[in-house]
């Protein structure tokens, strides 16, 4: 199914956060037109509180496309459309708003993908906010769905399990070691670091982490869907 990821996390499985629809046209710097240069904050407001996410400056072509959607208002009313407990929450689907239960979610976008910004300065600790995209085999650029993202969750991993990971890690950036500070956030706070250097991470949430724990912990039917809508409404923080 191509709006899914291409594997599922059950059980230690690896997991690959999914969007796909076949049809999208790219985004690039080129045509990208880059709105802010300073940090943004951007609030996220749902049905178990308030929080805040951090946009990285050093990731611009997601940082500008998401708050240009924010601007317009084009995550107001979407749900997060796939929870699951120990993961992730993801959302930014369109064709969300107002579906019905039952309604198959997960295959829509605006109508672009977005290039590859991965940083290793940036991992999927815990609260990561991160752009879902299509597989590999369907898309070995790694291209970033124009509109959806997930949050992490994830679980907390012991220095010696983590070294495991950066070894893997490495597959993909033959120079990458966690940080002091990246292992710390990893064995405190936890994460998913079996993603990174895989997705790009263009954000952090810096108030409210507590709420990802909130949506995490929600009853979800057949397809990971909540079985009580959780939507969302942004706005950008001036």
């Amino acid at each position: 199914m191509k709006n899914w990821i291409g594997m599922t996390l059950m059980c230690g499985v690896m997991a690959m956060i999914g969007w796909g629809c076949a049809n999208e046209k790219s985004m690039t710097v080129e045509n990208h037109m880059v709105m802010n240069s300073g940090p943004i904050q951007v609030e996220i407001t749902t049905p178990f509180g308030t929080m805040v996410a951090e946009l990285f400056d050093n990731t611009p072509v997601h940082r500008d496309n998401f708050a240009k959607l924010v601007r317009e208002g084009f995550y107001d009313g979407l749900l997060f459309h796939r929870v699951i407990e120990g993961f992730m929450v993801q959302g930014g689907d369109p064709n969300s708003r107002g579906a019905a239960p039952g309604t198959r979610l997960g295959s829509g976008g605006p109508g672009y993908t977005l290039e590859a910004e991965m940083d290793t300065s940036h991992v999927h600790i815990k609260g990561a906010l991160s752009a879902a995209r299509q597989g590999d085999a369907a898309n070995p650029e790694r291209r970033s769905s124009g509109s959806q993202f997930y949050i992490v969750q994830g679980a907390t991993y012991a220095p010696d399990k983590l070294a495991n990971f950066e070894s893997r890690v490495r597959a993909n950036a033959p120079d990458f070691s966690y940080t002091a500070a990246q292992q710390e956030a990893y064995s405190v706070s936890g994460g998913t670091p079996h993603l990174d250097m895989q997705y790009t991470v263009f954000g952090q949430i810096v108030e409210g982490l507590d709420l990802v724990d909130s949506i995490a912990a929600v009853q979800t039917a057949r397809g990971d869907r909540p079985l009580e809508d959780v939507t969302m409404f942004m706005r950008i923080l001036e």
